[in-house]
């Protein structure tokens, strides 16, 4: 479980094929504190650590997760915003974050005004009924406030701090972000869908 607070903007180091997916290396300051094991958010995408070392440290992919998220198109040198896991007894800064990403969103528009900047956000139609403005949402692992609901997606509004922390400071449109919807509206959506007899989808 994660609260989508960025810790530190890694940089991907590596990331080759296995024969079941593959594995990423990133560096970062904090891989010296990781325990082989422990779980560690990656653009909001849950992995666990394989292999650490001072400087670095590796995490496998399945082929679900390439498929499903942006990670499989991560090449050398290319920001990634990291979060470990929290602890019993910490601070919920953000929101409930399971890293159990739901889709890949598109950046179709970015909007300054003044020293913030208003992301706009393009998802599929099915996932609209998730969106509820001032609600949350993570995004690359970030967790944010829909300011409106649209009708390509969705706009957060990015503080100063958060374009200086994470990977958001330098993202243009046209990138695609791994985008986990609020767990609470997920669990909502599917009783009612099962209610009225629709499939969970």
């Amino acid at each position: 479980m994660f609260t989508g607070i960025v810790e530190d903007v890694g940089t991907a180091l590596d990331l080759t094929p296995t024969p079941s997916g593959a594995r990423l290396t990133v560096a970062t300051t904090v891989a010296r504190e990781l325990s082989l094991g422990e779980s560690i958010a990656v653009d909001g995408v849950c992995l666990t650590v394989v292999e650490q070392r001072p400087d670095a440290f590796a995490a496998d992919l399945s082929p679900t997760t390439l498929e499903l998220t942006t990670l499989g198109a991560l090449g050398p040198g290319a920001p990634v915003n990291l979060e470990r896991a929290l602890r019993v007894g910490d601070r919920l800064s953000g929101h409930w974050v399971t890293g159990h990403v739901d889709e890949v969103g598109e950046v179709v528009g970015v909007e300054p005004d003044a020293e913030v900047r208003y992301l706009h956000v393009a998802v599929p139609a099915s996932s609209r009924s998730l969106l509820v403005p001032r609600g949350s949402v993570a995004l690359a692992g970030i967790s944010l406030t829909i300011v409106a609901v649209t009708e390509a997606g969705f706009t957060v509004t990015v503080i100063p701090h958060t374009l200086r922390v994470t990977s958001l400071g330098s993202i243009g449109p046209g990138a695609r972000v791994n985008v986990e919807y609020d767990i609470v509206g997920k669990y909502v959506r599917q009783l009612l869908q099962e209610m009225k007899g629709v499939p969970w989808t």
